[in-house]
């Protein structure tokens, strides 16, 4: 019987042990992962009446993969869309909050009355934003993220919009995202259309509304319980918790994976862990993948979530808040839970989470930072009565220019017989694309053992 091990556990692991069994039910699989407990940085937890999210909250519908994994376990009847609320959500320039303009396409302006009718945007900054319509296409070739829309729409909308909007998705500095590996489709949008603004508005009409709550799609015992129902899903499948690999070795029929408990051998393997622990893995077997896999950046992220009662806090408009560059504040957004998603708290209290990304410093820092954010949006901040702090060393893989040139340099490991990647370091940081490249390496690993004709990636 071949066998084939994955490495890792969370999303993109745990996708990969699923449908590498449903399409080889006689298969031997065996999933390790080093931590005690399998998600990832999926992480709900339920305590007091409080439901809240370590990590991502939800996923988005346009991209259809985990949308689709949660319904074909079943979870079709659990799903939820956010709580209804006009403006969705708000940004802080650094003087004030402005509702975010309705009709964004990713995160550009898709809608041109409604971009003329923001506060956000100054007489000046709405102009500029204007010329967009005008000015001639760029080349098709890679620049950073910040300066594609500054050179596009101007700064104005690139420090107030954009950048808050894009900062929340990737870590690090959103400036100096790659465009083609973060926001290919907005380098699409230019060079199909000529404008951003343009491609914005014909994107939006084919697309049709994605308001009242329908962009986002979670869970109403959070996405906890997708971790779970893959778990009970996995018929078979041999998991090994607080099992970190250790080495691997290329053995004359296959491989040979080194854990703390001993080795294993399989006929393949399908590493799905962060970028450094797969460069580690594969220094030794690969020295150039494990190089351009030491040369994607990581950044730290972190979580910090309050309650309060909720005759203590103040007014807080729609689901959130995200604050402009440069505004001085060291979270990147704070999410008004209790009002994004119904039943996370109890009656009588509010639920508020901050977000942070490449900020150093211990939980109790964290924590200070956030109530340090929230006074200086609020005037005060009481006394939370409960505080949940979740910290990532290796949160997200930072996607800086050159980084499509090093994900291929890194995925000439796959070359090796029977060795497959997968996870954030590669093709998107988001749930969907975790869930749509654990599943597809897995179905090219089954392919292998049965030796079938590899096929092309569809990235």
């Amino acid at each position: 019987m071949s066998h084939l091990i994955i490495v890792g556990g969370g999303i993109s692991g745990l996708s990969a042990a699923y449908y590498a069994r449903q399409a080889a039910p006689d298969l031997k699989i065996t999933l390790l992962e080093g931590d005690s407990r399998l998600g990832g940085k999926i992480t709900t937890v339920a305590e007091d009446g409080f439901l809240l999210e370590g990590g991502p909250d939800a996923t988005v519908r346009y991209k259809p993969w985990a949308v689709a994994l949660m319904k074909e376990l079943g979870l079709e009847g659990h799903m939820v869309g956010t709580i209804p609320a006009r403006p969705s959500a708000l940004i802080h320039d650094g003087n004030a909050a402005q509702p975010i303009p309705p009709g964004l396409q990713t995160v550009v302006p898709g809608d041109l009355r409604a971009m003329a009718l923001s506060p956000l945007l100054s007489p000046f900054g709405k102009a500029r934003a204007a010329l967009d319509l005008v000015l001639p296409k760029g080349s098709e070739g890679d620049e950073p993220f910040g300066a594609f829309i500054v050179r596009r729409l101007g700064k104005q909308v690139w420090e107030r919009l954009v950048a808050p909007l894009s900062g929340g998705i990737y870590g690090g500095d959103p400036y100096e995202l790659s465009t083609l590996a973060a926001f290919p489709q907005l380098k699409a949008l230019e060079q199909t259309h000529g404008s951003l603004i343009k491609g914005a508005i014909q994107q939006r009409k084919e697309r049709g509304s994605r308001e009242a709550g329908q962009l986002f799609a979670s869970l109403s015992r959070g996405l906890g319980s997708w971790v779970n129902a893959l778990e009970t899903q996995l018929s078979g499948v041999e998991v090994g918790l607080n099992t970190p690999v250790e080495r691997l070795e290329r053995v004359k029929d296959g491989w040979r994976v080194y854990t703390p408990e001993g080795s294993l051998d399989s006929d393949a393997i399908l590493i799905t862990t962060p970028g450094p622990v797969t460069a580690r893995l594969l220094e030794a077997l690969h020295p150039e993948a494990a190089q351009a896999l030491k040369n994607i950046p990581y950044g730290i992220s972190a979580t910090v979530s309050f309650a309060f009662p909720k005759d203590t806090l103040p007014m807080r408009v729609g689901h959130g808040m995200l604050m402009a560059a440069s505004a001085g504040f060291s979270v990147r957004g704070f999410t008004w839970t209790d009002q994004k998603w119904a039943g996370r708290a109890p009656e009588g209290y509010g639920l508020v989470r901050g977000y942070f990304s490449g900020v150093e410093g211990d939980e109790n820092a964290l924590a200070g930072l956030a109530k340090a954010d929230l006074a200086r949006l609020w005037g005060h901040v009481p006394e939370p009565e409960h505080t949940w702090i979740f910290c990532w060393q290796q949160g997200l893989p930072q996607y800086t220019v050159g980084h499509l040139e090093r994900v291929q340099k890194a995925l000439e490991a796959e070359t090796l017989p029977g060795l497959f990647l997968a996870g954030a370091a590669y093709h998107g940081v988001g749930l969907p694309e975790a869930v749509r490249m654990g599943q597809e390496k897995a179905l090219k690993a089954v392919g292998f053992l049965r030796g079938e004709v590899p096929v092309a990636s569809s990235y």
